[in-house]
């Protein structure tokens, strides 16, 4: 068996803002795996959040052994984005050289097309504005904030779009004073969830304040370890397969999770349709899919995910699975 590295880049459609920074590109790894005449491909986008980088990504990539199974690599790689990018290769890889689709070799359910939130970037309110309205045809706009001046923001992205269902992400901006001056608001103007309202670090105090409509962990969910120190803090967790290291790791804590009691998000990174694809296997019925990064890129994968309106589509097998 043979892992190929390959850095790519995927020029946005506009620059996209988060509470901590903004970017013009998506910076993305891509494994091949050669087996047998069968070729696997995995996408991972290292986040510096976790102190990852391509290059960080890619060493620990190097150091697997020839003949690396799926099994194996769960002990090999700790969750990441490294570990996600060559458990992906090695799903599509068997999917190839089975003739097998992955969903089958996984045991779960045949994808199908699947409506999707579509982000709104960190800007300023008539920017925000202004992209809302764009966007008011959507059902379900997610809109990124976290600073202590969001209620400009907020209110703006209702004005350009009264009628569609709003997740709020803070990305770990705000502090349990600032969440808890703003719940009431987020209530009155009709959010349906608010994701990651304080930092990781610091989320025990969402046990002990008012949570008067559902939080979604973000950052402070990786893997099935992370689910026990979620209870009494969060209603739903936002599974990302950067962060619980692949398809294989994020089969079983949607499983898990959803047996503790929590509720299901599916999201991303930005990247590629490359990405979005074996995590369209989990997306399957959850309430919240956030799988929109295609739909931020000015460019995608030879053969992207297809598209119409709020509705993804499963990939096609020249791309993935």
């Amino acid at each position: 068996m043979t892992l190929t590295l390959h850095q790519d880049s995927f020029r946005l459609a506009q620059a996209f803002t988060i509470s901590r920074g903004s970017r013009t590109h998506a910076h993305v790894l891509s494994v091949e795996v050669n087996r047998n005449g069968a070729t696997g491909f995995g996408e991972c986008v290292p986040y510096a959040r976790y102190g990852e980088s391509l290059e960080s990504v890619a060493e620990q990539i190097r150091t697997l052994p020839a003949g690396i199974t799926r099994e194996a690599l769960q002990d090999l790689l700790k969750p990441g984005a490294a570990r996600n990018a060559v458990d992906c290769a090695l799903w599509d890889w068997e999917a190839k050289f089975t003739g097998t689709p992955v969903w089958k070799l996984a045991g779960l359910p045949e994808p199908g097309p699947t409506e999707i939130t579509y982000t709104l970037s960190l800007d300023t309110p008539e920017r925000m504005e202004e992209e809302a309205r764009k966007h008011a045809w959507r059902p379900l706009l997610k809109i990124k904030l976290g600073t202590p001046d969001d209620m400009p923001r907020l209110e703006a992205v209702r004005r350009g779009a009264p009628n569609s269902r709003i997740i709020v992400d803070a990305n770990e901006g705000w502090t349990a004073e600032v969440y808890t001056d703003l719940a009431p608001h987020l209530v009155r103007l009709g959010v349906a969830l608010v994701e990651q309202p304080l930092p990781a670090a610091d989320d025990g105090m969402l046990g002990e304040i008012a949570r008067p409509l559902p939080v979604c962990a973000d950052e402070s969910v990786h893997d099935r370890a992370s689910l026990a120190r979620l209870k009494g803090k969060y209603d739903l967790v936002n599974i990302k397969l950067d962060k619980t290291g692949g398809l294989t790791e994020a089969i079983a804590l949607r499983r898990e999770a959803e047996a503790a009691g929590f509720g299901i998000m599916v999201g991303c990174m930005v990247g590629s349709s490359l990405a979005m694809a074996p995590a369209m296997l989990i997306a399957q019925n959850a309430p919240y899919v956030d799988l929109d990064a295609p739909l931020l890129l000015a460019e995608d994968r030879a053969a992207p995910m297809k598209t119409e309106g709020a509705i993804l589509y499963p990939a096609a097998p020249a791309l993935w699975g």
